[in-house]
């Protein structure tokens, strides 16, 4: 970092400080202010900041170093950019219409004030294991790679620039999000995503000029990076349906090192993609925030064209970085490499960040720092706020109905600070974790399966009732929580702690079976549950379904609704998914 890389940073902190001042002097420290921007957002301000929301620093971290360990594989998730398209044409309406703050408030409309609260809990949960813990170990990588000479010593203890960093953009990116509330963030989001997009190009074309073109990568890197579908279909079982039987493993539902079975891919990703992208509150209340439907639809079907970016400007920098260590031309790249040239899984985290100190001039640098850093602060910001919403509405305002405007924000401000602090405790564990992306999509397939189940059951089946949606979270919730308490011992690995379990055992089976697997074994439960429960019991009324399911729509309802788009929403939502299809059938090897 040279002296106008600094500058550029120094510049990024004031611009954006200056906004979030503006935006906080706007506020009218309402309830509706403080957590919706009053319902005033338009379309690229709901897609801009959808999109940096999703794009936190984990994906430039952790994409990256899928990248450099698997190649193109993780692009699969990326794709589900679709998911963003079922947001906005299958749940906004019903959303919009219903006039809520959260996802939990409309679980309670459409089932119980029960799974309000169960829902609510999962959400937080689900947040500090994933999105905060993540988003802070991602940024300490970040600022661990580009500043190693940061630190000092505390009684003993060496503090070294992973906890600086990350610390000092945790206090700020907290303190614009307590005290600006959801308009901060959605505006601040709008400018941070120009910043992400920008920096991230940048490092891919300064990563393919310094290996020499594109056509240069392939071959260094060799063709199985690029083919979206060799790591799931292994030399034997192609173009069949059995299942995938890895050598050396005791039962096919165990994934090898680097095999992603397509089962678990075809099957699971979709189901964690529209559990995240259509009912997680974290992104829907960026569609919460609109000003009508039209503006919420529009948003979600631009969020979806910027999420099929991250393929080009975050995996392929982790190819990128992963062939030129493989050529040793780059001396401080040679540390994700063993002497036998095999990429160290622990040390290709750092793929992302290293490529930018290696292979970017002074000036260049700074900017794409500072999209690092909004990539970190935009995601953190988004969580912050998400949290703060879920505690205060959910939780504070329903054990306390006479609460103040003013008290639910100072609520909503604490609840920000307390999730800051429960999100550091828990680095220690992702520290250990082989792949931050498989941790992140990991997490996620053990919590978000029961939500999946309830919304789009609650919304397409009008016979589903309360009693199946409760008993459907509390079931499902809690076999992802068995699953994290098998796992977690592993991942800590205490002193004294024997590292694994005995080969053949339960917890052993349990520990190591694939987590898409055992994601699709709590859908096929929760389900299950689900359908049980609400058919052993009494049918809800029509007039509790009234305008929240499909089969209960009034046609004034379906006329409004139909209104709201036009041709031009069908046209971007088809390019959409011609974008998608072109970019699976490209990436074949």
């Amino acid at each position: 970092m040279g002296g106008i890389d600094w500058a550029v940073v120094g510049l990024y902190f004031l611009m954006l400080l200056a906004l979030a001042w503006w935006v906080i002097l706007q506020n009218k420290e309402t309830a509706s202010d403080y957590f919706l921007a009053g319902r005033h957002l338009g379309w690229f301000v709901v897609g801009a900041s959808i999109f940096a929301s999703n794009i936190g620093s984990e994906h430039l971290v952790g994409l990256a170093g899928s990248g450099a360990t698997d190649g193109i594989i993780f692009a699969h998730f990326e794709l589900h950019a679709w998911c963003a398209l079922v947001l906005g044409w299958v749940f906004v309406p019903f959303y919009m219409r219903s006039q809520v703050f959260t996802m939990p408030e409309f679980l309670e409309r459409r089932f119980s004030v029960l799974s309000r609260w169960m829902l609510s809990i999962i959400s937080l949960v689900a947040y500090i294991l994933t999105k905060i813990a993540v988003g802070i170990y991602a940024g300490g990588v970040v600022f661990r790679t580009l500043l190693p000479d940061w630190g000092f010593t505390v009684g003993g203890t060496h503090i070294d620039s992973f906890w600086i960093g990350s610390v000092l953009v945790i206090l700020l990116t907290g303190l614009y999000t307590a005290l600006g509330g959801f308009r901060a963030v959605a505006y601040t989001d709008a400018v941070q995503t120009g910043i992400l997009i920008l920096g991230s190009v940048l490092v891919t074309y300064y990563g393919l000029d310094a290996i020499g073109g594109w056509d240069r990568l392939r071959e260094v890197a060799g063709s199985e990076k690029f083919d979206l579908w060799q790591p799931m279909v292994p030399e034997g079982v192609e173009w069949t349906w059995s299942p995938v039987r890895e050598p050396g493993r005791v039962a096919w539902y165990f994934r090898h090192e680097n095999l992603y079975p397509w089962v678990g891919m075809l099957f699971c990703a979709p189901i964690i993609g529209l559990w995240y992208w259509c009912t997680d509150q974290y992104i829907v209340q960026r569609a919460l925030g609109a000003r009508d439907e039209t503006q919420a639809r529009r948003g979600s079907i631009f969020a979806s064209f910027l999420k099929l970016s991250p393929v080009f400007i975050f995996i392929v920098p982790g190819i990128i970085c992963y062939a030129l260590a493989k050529e040793r031309s780059i001396d401080s790249l040679n540390v994700l490499m063993d002497e036998n040239d095999q990429i160290l899984r622990g040390e290709a985290q750092a793929a992302f960040p290293l490529l930018v100190k290696s292979v970017l001039p002074l000036g260049i640098r700074g900017i794409v720092v500072a999209g690092l850093l909004s990539a970190l602060m935009s995601s953190l910001a988004g969580v912050f706020n998400a949290c703060s919403t879920l505690f205060t509405i959910d939780m504070y305002q329903k054990v306390r109905p006479k609460s103040s405007q003013k008290q639910l924000v100072w609520v909503g401000r604490m609840a920000t600070t307390a999730m800051v602090l429960l999100g550091l405790l828990w680095v220690p564990v992702i520290s250990e974790a082989k792949g931050l992306y498989e941790y992140l999509q990991s997490m996620s397939a053990y919590l978000g399966p029961p939500v999946f189940v309830v919304f789009f059951g609650g919304v397409f089946f009008k016979r589903l009732n309360a009693a199946g949606c409760f008993a459907a979270l509390v079931i499902g919730f809690a076999l992802g929580l068995w699953r994290l308490a098998i796992d977690t011992p592993i991942a800590l690995a205490w002193e004294g702690y024997a590292k694994g379990y005995a080969p053949g055992s339960f917890n052993f089976i349990v520990n190591n079976m694939y987590f898409q697997y055992f994601s699709l074994l709590i859908f096929l439960i929760s389900s299950a549950v689900m359908v049980g429960v609400s058919y052993a019991t009494r049918a809800p009324s029509k007039a509790k379904l009234s305008g929240l399911t499909y089969g209960t729509l009034t046609d004034e309802q379906r006329r409004e609704s139909r209104a709201s788009w036009s041709a031009v929403d069908v046209i971007a939502t088809a390019l959409v998914l011609v974008a998608i299809l072109a970019a699976y059938l490209y990436f074949r090897g």
